[in-house]
């Protein structure tokens, strides 16, 4: 889908480059600029003691990409990153602004010299504001920053992180459709355009209907436990066998019955607490209790038989080990195998971008690199002598 987009990656840890991987699936060659000593999550792993040539959460960030280990602290490693961007499609960053203008690499500065570059710059807050140099991290800035952790605590209960770069891909795939719209204009133009994507304002729009309310009402309502909620139909119920599933009901009152029969309540559907909504909130927390009663009667397998006899929207509850082996999972292309870095022809499993695009090529294009795997051949693409590349590497700008 990108085939010919060149990107060049400015950037460490898990947004930005989780944005160039994307990218990258799509056929991009991203050229993956990391500082002297790498970046730093490919010490994700070694950090606790494992010593591994693949490192799945680098991996999963960086497949496909090509390895420059460049000082842009040094004038000429400031030079070969600004002739890099001369002629790229894309320039992806999370350095911070300051940084950014005082080095010349922000936006208008590389604009100058290359009027069709699509730059993008991923930061915690965005580029205006008294927060914008403000170092931005996914539970600080979108998690927390953003509302998100507070909403999620049921009352009553403590704060707690989310996982692992959970809205640092969120935010990734924010920036890649920020880019991918950029990229229609400036080739439909020949201008380019400066993307400005934050894990503050993905978090806001990721948990936008909330926030809408709260903008509109000016309150919103807590997170409540499975007994307090205003709907109890929409819960969680668990089987016999120990599992948990998820109901979705739809509006009104058309689901209630089917609920009902499902689980073997049949005596509830004309209970005349539980016939309207208003009723059924009023009287939730018996009502949950019956439900789970009715649905505590039957294993896992059998209530998906009997709530997809009723046509009623559902769904497991699963873990992460459930979730690789569902067969859903596989057949919406959720996983793909990626190249070992070992380079000895194997694969894994790694998740795969978000958007599939059928009939065309939209997996890893390779492994992920070793650290300044290809720092010699893009300075040769550059025009750099043998012995100007010896020179660079003597003195550690490059390596």
């Amino acid at each position: 889908m990108l085939d010919g987009i060149r990107v060049i990656e400015h950037a460490t840890y898990m947004a930005a480059p989780g944005a160039g991987s994307i990218l990258s699936d799509w056929g991009a060659d991203v050229i993956k600029i990391e500082p002297p000593g790498g970046d730093p999550i490919r010490n994700f792993f070694s950090t606790i003691g494992t010593d591994i040539q693949d490192n799945p959460v680098f991996d999963f960030d960086n497949r496909g990409k090509k390895s420059v280990i460049l000082d842009t602290r040094t004038e000429e490693g400031n030079a070969i990153l600004r002739k890099l961007a001369g002629d790229a499609d894309v320039f992806l960053t999370n350095v911070r602004p300051g940084g950014l203008t005082r080095a010349g690499l922000d936006y208008a500065s590389l604009a100058k010299a290359n009027r069709k570059l699509v730059y993008c710059t991923l930061t915690g807050y965005g580029l205006e504001g008294p927060d914008a140099d403000k170092p931005g991290f996914d539970v600080a800035s979108f998690w927390s920053r953003a509302g998100v952790a507070n909403l999620t605590i049921p009352k009553g209960q403590e704060p707690f992180a989310l996982r692992t770069a959970f809205g640092d891909h969120t935010t990734s795939m924010a920036a890649a459709a920020g880019i991918c719209a950029a990229l229609v204009k400036a080739q439909r133009t020949g201008e380019g355009q400066l993307v400005e994507a934050s894990l503050l304002r993905a978090a806001l729009f990721a948990m936008g209907s909330d926030f809408a309310i709260q903008l509109f009402f000016n309150r919103i309502g807590s997170t409540k436990s499975r007994h307090e909620t205003i709907q109890p139909l929409m819960n969680f119920f668990q089987s016999s066998d120990g599992a948990w599933i998820c109901i979705v009901s739809r509006q009104g009152s058309v689901d209630w019955a089917p609920i009902c029969r499902a689980c073997g309540r049949d005596d509830l559907i004309e209970d005349e607490r539980f016939t309207s909504a208003k009723g059924r909130r009023a009287n939730a927390r018996e009502l949950v209790d019956l439900l789970d009663a009715g649905f505590a009667r039957y294993t896992k397998v059998e209530l998906a038989e009997r709530l997809d006899a009723e046509s009623i929207a559902w769904a497991p509850v699963q873990t992460l080990a459930e979730v690789a082996a569902d067969p859903q999972v596989a057949a919406a292309g959720a996983i793909t195998e990626v190249p070992s870095a070992s380079g000895d022809g194997s694969t894994f499993k790694s998740p795969a971008s978000p958007i599939r695009f059928p009939g065309a090529d939209d997996g890893p294009s390779g492994p992920s690199p070793r650290m300044g795997e290809h720092t010699r051949d893009v300075l040769d693409r550059l025009g750099y002598s043998a012995s100007d590349m010896d020179a660079l590497f003597e003195k550690g700008v490059v390596a």
